[in-house]
């Protein structure tokens, strides 16, 4: 595994030593780091097929309305 170092905020900093001692999901730090960019690549995968899907025309809602529209039928 590639070892980095990273400046954080002090309250980026406070946020991740928080999250790890009061959640308990992670083990240190590096655990949720990893997580929080393996979510983000992720979106990054949804948000581009989603943008893909908009524009093949197969749908005519935008991103915005299918969320809403989910939103509203998950209540």
């Amino acid at each position: 595994m590639a070892r980095q170092s990273i400046s954080l905020t002090e309250q980026n900093d406070l946020w991740l030593r928080n999250h790890v001692e009061n959640v308990g999901d992670y083990a240190n730090k590096s655990e949720l780091v990893n997580d929080l960019i393996r979510r983000a690549r992720r979106a990054e995968v949804i948000n581009s097929k989603l943008a893909k899907s908009e524009q093949s025309g197969f749908s005519t809602q935008s991103a915005d309305e299918m969320l809403a529209e989910f939103k509203s039928s998950t209540k």
